[in-house]
């Protein structure tokens, strides 16, 4: 989330600055809301239909992190995109 939202802003007063308390409610927020888009579309895909693709599989658990990896890649993907280039966020 720090790369889409870039670098904290600088300020001479501290931590507890006005621009640094939005930059982290900012970054918890979008953060969030990514995540959780992140985690249902992972957890309906589990339960729909990798459950009963792996079971009996001795390397299940491994290829559920190579899935919800690849869910998180395209996840971020495609909110940059929508965010950064074509600007609808």
């Amino acid at each position: 989330m720090r790369i889409v939202l870039g670098t904290p802003p600088e300020s001479n007063d501290g931590k507890f600055s006005f621009a640094s308390m939005v930059y982290e409610w900012a970054l918890v927020q979008v953060g969030a809301i990514v995540g959780c888009i992140i985690a249902l579309v992972f957890i309906l895909l589990d339960v729909f239909y990798l459950n009963n693709k792996l079971q009996g599989n001795s390397k299940a658990t491994l290829l559920r992190f190579l899935i919800i990896s690849i869910i998180a890649v395209i996840v971020g993907i495609t909110h940059y995109i929508l965010e950064k280039v074509i600007d609808v966020i």
